[in-house]
């Protein structure tokens, strides 16, 4: 039993460690590299790509290949790719954007449903050991989110003083690296079942799309909008916070400073927070309601952003500072909560495709719209050629536009959603918790499906 809990554990730290390696430092290594303009459309398109590539994985998974094999060969194709991604940067004379988003895409196509995969197999495999998957699993899950941020710690400090990995190709080497490793420890774990019997249902029912009828009901709908609406704020800082604290380099004041030099180190405190602002949860849930809680989550994107537009590495670094510690809040409470609302007002029978709605909603088409939005809002406002003082006052400025706009949803959050009442039970809070992601942004699939 504690043998494949061990197990279990660093499948859970690997898996986000490959993602730690370049998520919040990849906006910084394109920006050095002339690609300032185009950040938005690297993280847009994991968004893209989580509308369709979790469940057709998902359906293989189930249907034809198991799904540990199936994790394996998702991580050494994406882990390839990125790799040749690495070797392009490392030999080309000037990196150009169709090149380097291609090899990108297709890496990035074929490690985003391994996040459910990976909880998959790891039930199955907890299942199989008699264990208890709500009580075992969040402990193994936390090495996910410490995964990660090691990745990030070791991208940040890893390399020359004037070439770190969070600023070179070398993030892509690294997370390719970790890709590669996890392609063959994938296959140690235990086999899981496939079901090759004809099942009922048509594809709209295969692909989850049953929800959509969801939005019928006002409240469902108006729930949905608001997932979407707030989903905008999930990928900005992961795209813009590592190229924002490392642009103070520039300014001959805030060069030396730590957070400067070290921009992954600093932005490492908000995955800390939000291990430890889950754990606030259950109280928060049991006192303020399902609708107190997604307030409190939509208040802390306004400090969120409010904060990283009025500080700096120097005297205003406790403003960074605070920026991360509310972030765990900001990300956790709607995660939680919002899956906990869905579960509340939906049946059995459309459940997970429920779930699997408000993962679309938020991760997908919400955090995709948002991080182009924040492209062109940051690409108006920050123009390269223009002074430095200029440029740091339109930074300042496309932080507070995205403050203003989260402030702008909580207020019609306030006013136009109602809540039942319904205080959830322990047992859902608990497999909220458990089916949450973290470090990341972005919720993991159910624990009933690899989809």
């Amino acid at each position: 039993m504690r043998s494949i809990k061990a197990k279990l554990t660093f499948l859970n730290f690997l898996e986000f460690a490959i993602w730690g390696s370049y998520l919040t430092s990849l906006g910084n290594f394109l920006a050095n590299n002339g690609l300032a303009q185009q950040i938005g459309w690297f993280y847009a398109v994991q968004g893209i790509v989580s509308l369709f590539m979790p469940s057709i994985i998902g359906i293989i998974a189930d249907r034809w290949i198991q799904a540990q094999r199936m994790l394996s060969l998702c991580h050494l194709i994406g882990g390839i790719f990125m790799a040749l991604a690495g070797v392009y940067c490392m030999t080309a004379e000037t990196i150009g954007f169709g090149p380097l988003f291609a090899l990108y895409t297709v890496s990035v196509a074929f490690f985003m449903p391994t996040i459910g995969l990976n909880n998959s197999v790891s039930f199955n495999a907890m299942t199989r050991a008699g264990l208890d998957i709500v009580k075992d699993f969040p402990p193994i899950r936390i090495f996910g989110t410490i995964g990660f941020i090691c990745a990030m710690l070791l991208v940040n400090f890893a390399g020359p003083e004037n070439a770190k990995f969070q600023s070179t190709y070398m993030q892509l080497f690294t997370s390719a690296a970790f890709s590669m490793l996890m392609a063959v420890y994938a296959l140690t774990m235990p086999s899981c079942p496939i079901n090759k019997s004809p099942q009922s249902g048509n594809i709209i029912d295969k692909l989850g799309l049953r929800a959509f009828t969801l939005f019928k009901q006002k409240k469902m709908a108006v729930f949905f909008l608001f997932s979407m609406f707030l989903g905008v704020s999930l990928q900005i800082t992961n795209g813009y916070a590592n190229p924002y604290i490392s642009f103070f380099k520039s300014i001959p004041e805030y060069a030396n400073a730590w957070a400067a030099q070290n921009a992954n180190a600093l932005i490492s405190l908000s995955q800390i927070s939000e291990t430890l602002c889950i754990l606030l949860i259950p109280v928060c849930l049991k006192k303020f309601g399902i609708k107190g809680v997604m307030l409190m989550s939509m208040i802390a994107w306004v400090l969120r952003f409010g904060l990283f537009g009025f500080g700096d590495p120097d005297g205003g670094l406790w403003m960074f500072v605070l920026s991360c510690i509310v972030y765990g809040i900001a990300f956790d409470f709607f995660n939680v909560s919002g899956g906990l609302y869905v579960d509340n007002q939906t049946t059995d029978d459309i459940r997970s495709s429920a779930q699997g709605m408000f993962m679309i909603m938020t991760n997908g088409l919400g955090a995709t719209i948002g991080t182009l939005a924040a492209m062109l809002i940051v690409n108006h406002n920050v123009v390269e050629t223009a002074p430095v003082a200029e440029q740091l006052e339109g930074w300042r400025t496309s932080w507070l536009i995205f403050a203003g706009y989260a402030l702008v949803v909580t207020v019609l959050f306030m006013l136009l959603f109602k809540d039942n009442g319904n205080r959830p039970s322990a047992e859902q809070i608990q497999a909220a918790e458990d089916t949450t992601s973290g470090a990341d942004g972005f919720t993991e699939s159910s624990p009933v499906s690899a989809k």
